[in-house]
Order: structure tokens, then sequence, then C-alpha cells
């Protein structure tokens, strides 16, 4: 497994802009990862603090090794960002400053052997960032009928061959590893389909991991409790890295302004300059949005 350091954070100089860090702010980092944002954070605090959460046990313990030296400026928990209200309750702190989501899968998690996320090595097909999800990858894969695992790629997957796709997975039952369930999606594809940059499977395996980990769900409870947790004037920085969690951030934050209870930091998504996607290719779909929470007194 790749060591810690190989971890790249996307757009780190844009997000802490967006943050607008204090040296004394409280923050809140609610997908961990590898630690690289959290890193940069904390190395701008003095005498502030950060939450840091994540749903993957395997990612904290890398990430607390990736950030030693800083804990008395750090508290860590293992949950849901879903639940941002629960676990900043029960972190004792103060209404966050800001508050920062990188919604895309670390080059850690891609990395590892045991989930099946990455279609080029015969992994078992889990797909789970945390050991408590109750389904796997491989139950939806193999007993999931072939209507609902149709719509399920085209929803989730944006995925027009979808049918195609569904019939040929069913046929081929039973599917137990990565590279045999991208063969399947490949074959199943037109030849035409395959001249695009994008592995043919790409969207098949998205799906299914939106699927595994409610990740649209979660988002969705994220964004209905984040306000709660912020002081007025405090902000909450997003990055996504497709189009379904873009269009829900985008839409939500609108929302918000229109309702008065925050101000558009970002009137467009920003995206990573040409040179980050040349040093890091998988920055290149990322999507990162602002909003600054409103107070009584802005009213």
């Amino acid at each position: 497994m790749e060591p810690a350091a190989a971890h790249r954070p996307v757009m780190v100089r844009e997000v802490l802009e967006l943050l607008d860090l204090r040296p004394d702010g409280i923050y809140i980092d609610v997908t961990l990862g590898g630690g690289g944002h959290a890193r940069a954070i904390l190395e701008r605090l003095d005498r502030g603090r950060l939450l840091a959460i994540d749903q993957d046990p395997q990612a904290l313990t890398r990430a607390r090794d990736h950030l030693r030296g800083q804990e008395q400026k750090l508290v860590v928990m293992e949950g849901n960002f879903a639940q941002i209200d629960v676990w900043h309750a029960a972190s004792g702190l103060a209404l966050a400053d800001g508050v920062v989501a990188d919604l895309g899968m670390s080059s850690l998690q891609l990395a590892d052997e045991t989930r099946g996320f990455s279609f080029s090595r015969p992994d078992p097909l889990d797909m789970r960032m945390s050991p408590n999800t109750e389904i796997t990858a491989d139950e939806i894969v193999n007993q999931t009928g072939e209507r609902e695992l149709a719509d399920l790629l085209f929803k989730l997957g944006e995925e027009r061959h979808s049918r195609r796709i569904a019939r040929a997975i069913v046929k081929a039952r039973p599917i137990r590893t990565a590279t045999e369930l991208a063969q399947v999606v490949t074959r199943a594809l037109p030849s035409r389909a395959g001249l695009h940059p994008m592995h043919p499977a790409t969207r098949t395996f998205m799906a299914l991991r939106l699927a595994v980990n409610r990740e649209l769900e979660n988002l969705e409870a994220f964004l209905a409790r984040v306000l709660t947790v912020l002081r007025p004037g405090g902000r909450v920085v997003v990055l996504s890295y497709h189009s379904l969690e873009d269009r829900l951030v985008k839409h939500t934050f609108r929302r918000w302004q229109s309702e008065g209870q925050a101000r558009l930091v970002t009137r467009k998504a920003l995206r990573p300059s040409e040179a980050e996607v040349e040093q890091n290719p998988r920055s290149r779909s990322a999507r990162l949005r602002a909003v600054e929470k409103i107070g009584q007194q802005e009213l």
C-alpha cells in the first residue's frame, strides 16, 4: 500500500483562501481522508482548533500519523459527515468559522486492494468506505434485478448504455472482482464507446460506489445540517468531482442565498489550474464552491 505521503490534496491554496482562515478560529474537516487539507489548515492555526471527521477507520489511522505533532490543535472523530451536528456537539468546540468537505476518494482508498474501487486490479467488489456500511458492491452486482440495476447505473452513473450493461452483468453472474466487472462492462459497450479517453467502466464503478455508500443521501443530510454548526460569517467550502454532487451543492448554496441564510463566495465553481491537473491528474474533474453564513445582525 502507498505511504500516506503519496496522497495529494486537491486545490489546497484555493480551499485555504475560501476558508479565510483565522489563526484562532475553529474549523471542521468533515472528510479527513489522507489529511492533506487538514495539515494545511493546522499549519495556519495558532490558538485555533480543527475537528477532523472520517468514516473510514483506516484513513483515520493514516491521517493521525500524517498529522503527528499537531495533536494539541486537533480533535479526530470516526463518523459520517451526514451527522456533522452530532460530531460537532460531541467535540465540545464552539461554533465553527469554517467547514470543508472534499467529496472525492483519496489515492490511498484507490490503492487499497481490499476495496475494489479500482478497475485495474482483481480486487474483491466491496467499495465500502466504512466497514459499518451494510451493503457491498458485490451484493448489488450479483443480487439486484436487471431493471433496477439499469436504473441505478443510469441515475447515479449517468451511464447512457445502462440497459446493455445491466443485461451483460446479469448474464455474467456471479462476478466477484473489479477487473472481472470492468471486462463485462467493456464488452457490453458498442465499440465506438471505447474511443473516449475515460475507461468504459468508469461510470458503472462510480454508480456502484455512490449506491453502496449512499453518498448523495449523505451529502444532502450534511447540507441540511452544516449551517447549524457555523457562526455568522462562517464559511462552507465543498470540493465535488462529478455533476450529481456539484449540482446538489450549487442548488443548495443558491437556495440558501435566496432565503437569506448565506451569501455566495464563489459565483461559479472554481477549477484546478492546468499546472495542478498536470501534476495530479485525479484533480481534473474537481469543482470548488463556497458560501458564507449570514447572521441575524447582517439581515
